[in-house]
């Protein structure tokens, strides 16, 4: 066993990772080994994980349902909260049906290889998250890879496939690691050009983008009948689990062929009924996404007033780029002693030299936290740059 000098290596790169202890609810201030914190790292978009509706509609379940599912819900586990929230999801998305999984990247791991097999061929999005990558290869379909947003170097691709070849183009919806939105207008152009289905995984767009908080499909104004959608239950939904929706033919057809779905033991039915509460505040209260949006701009304006390099962010995801690991690893060790949490994002999360700090806000974030925040930050760069300088 080589174990150790693997650890060393990571060590050694600024790459090993430990966990730290969350001793308290994912609110804006949480106590992170044993002291207060201010929360700038979780997807908890919409506060939603901490409602006391959404606790209220778990613990309801629990009582009536206890705590497990039973098995898989092909065998016995097909209780009534998972059927309500399937139909409130496809109501929520405008499609005709919807199912669920255990999580996002069980959903990805599953319909991916039940869509495409080896006489296929994939093109997706260079940084699609790494559970679609897994789907890809578990698909054994031909896998190719367009650079980031570039649909000029995707139709290229796209020309060379094999033309009896079934294709799957896959993109994610707003790119967790960068912030920026894929150009799905022409996304779906180009898989109408082409005759190819695009798979869009609106995991991060979910609840936060478009006018009723539909995604990413709403805020450009996408046909839902044009792509099939994936995402999870866990981002501004504040629960667990992950779902596909689309034609009823589709969704009855992956029921019967996706493996993450048929053996695996379902959901448990109190994070279910959450999602379903969670939904419903979602399309009641649009006042959480204002307040997310504007508190975005606050904390994207005044880090860029600073003077950190941000990507093209469009989103309430701000990464600041750091390129060196050692660098993030480092700046975000010091924020932590002035009280700010914002974890340092490595390869192979992000590609080699695009070490960042990943920066997340929420609705349930004061002013007052983004100011103390904002302190930190530039007295973190100024105690940074003259450390540079004297060296």
């Amino acid at each position: 066993m080589m174990f150790e000098d693997e650890l060393h290596e990571l060590t050694r790169q600024h790459l090993r990772r430990q966990l730290k202890t969350v001793d308290s609810a994912t609110e804006p201030v949480i106590t992170l080994d044993g002291k207060p914190v201010i929360q700038l790292a979780s997807n908890n978009y919409l506060g939603l994980a901490n409602h006391t509706v959404v606790e209220s509609a778990a613990i309801e379940a629990i009582r009536h349902y206890g705590v497990g599912s039973g098995a898989s819900r092909l065998i016995s586990g097909n209780q009534t909260p998972h059927q309500e929230l399937e139909t409130t999801l496809a109501q929520f998305k405008t499609t005709e049906a919807a199912l669920t999984f255990g999580s996002g990247y069980s959903a990805n791991t599953g319909i991916i290889p039940t869509l495409v097999g080896p006489q296929d061929c994939i093109v997706a999005d260079r940084l699609c998250h790494a559970s679609l990558i897994d789907g890809c290869r578990i698909s054994q379909a031909s896998l190719r890879v367009f650079h980031h947003n570039d649909t000029t170097h995707l139709k290229q691709l796209l020309e060379k496939r094999a033309g009896t070849q079934k294709t799957l183009i896959i993109t994610e919806g707003v790119f967790s690691m960068d912030g920026d939105l894929a150009p799905l207008p022409e996304l779906v152009r180009l898989a109408n050009e082409f005759q190819a289905t695009l798979l869009l995984d609106d995991a991060h767009g979910t609840g936060v983008m478009g006018q009723n908080g539909r995604g990413c499909i709403e805020h450009f104004g996408i046909d839902p009948n044009e792509l099939v959608q994936i995402g999870t239950l866990s981002k501004a939904l504040g629960t667990i689990g992950g779902y596909v929706v689309g034609s009823r033919t589709l969704i009855d057809y992956l029921m019967n062929t996706s493996r993450s779905f048929i053996y695996t033991t379902a959901p448990p039915p109190s994070m279910v009924a959450a999602a379903q509460a969670a939904i419903n505040i979602v399309q009641s209260d649009s006042d959480r996404r204002t307040q997310l949006w504007h508190n975005r701009e606050h904390l994207y304006q005044g880090l860029k007033g600073i003077g950190f390099q941000l990507t093209t962010t469009q989103s309430p995801i701000l990464p600041i780029i750091l390129n060196d690991p050692k660098r993030a690893v480092e700046i975000s060790a010091r924020l932590l002693e002035y009280g700010i949490y914002v974890p340092a994002i490595r390869p192979p999360t992000v590609p080699k030299g695009t070490s960042r700090l990943r920066v997340t806000v929420t609705s349930e974030h004061t002013s007052a936290h983004i100011e103390t925040a904002l302190r930190a930050f530039e007295t973190v760069k100024k105690e940074l740059d003259l450390k540079n300088k004297t060296e």
